[in-house]
């Protein structure tokens, strides 16, 4: 499989093979993210909300909530340069938290194409996206997929 860097710009369901990938911008999650994240998901656990409970439990600070790494990677995705012409996502699977999103952590991820076939009426596609997600020091701390369904352009 040859990888190949998808250029900016529009992006349809013809645009995407296998093994081609691109990679997001970054944002640094803040405590307003985690705070925020706690009060609209109602998880205040206290890894979350406790540096000395956190510390307890072996991080070096609290955490960020895993599900709000996820969100915020699929906004990374949604605001990167190449403008993936999606209808509506089908689903995450996989979805692996391998280390933990600190406080201050900048993240980032790579997404590449992992298949790609048309709908049954082959008005649309389907595209499954695999996501690496690195912190600043380059450690991965969460890799999924996300299913889309995406527009194609002769439609």
């Amino acid at each position: 499989m040859t990888e190949t860097r998808l250029q900016p710009g529009k992006c349809y369901f013809e645009d995407l093979q296998v093994g081609y990938y691109f990679q997001t911008g970054r944002i640094v999650v803040t405590e307003t993210h985690i705070v925020n994240f706690a009060g609209i998901s109602g998880d205040f656990f206290d890894v979350h909300m406790d540096d000395e409970f956190a510390r307890a439990q072996g991080f070096p600070a609290r955490i960020a909530h895993g599900l709000l790494g996820l969100s915020l990677v699929d906004g990374l995705k949604n605001r990167a340069d190449v403008k993936l012409q999606a209808v509506a996502s089908l689903g995450w699977k996989s979805w692996n938290f391998t280390a933990p999103i600190v406080m201050g952590d900048s993240i980032t991820a790579r997404i590449s194409v992992e298949t790609t076939k048309l709908t049954s009426k082959g008005d649309r596609g389907v595209v499954e996206l695999r996501f690496d997600v690195t912190n600043q020091d380059d450690v991965l701390v969460q890799t999924g997929c996300n299913v889309l369904l995406m527009q194609r352009e002769e439609s």
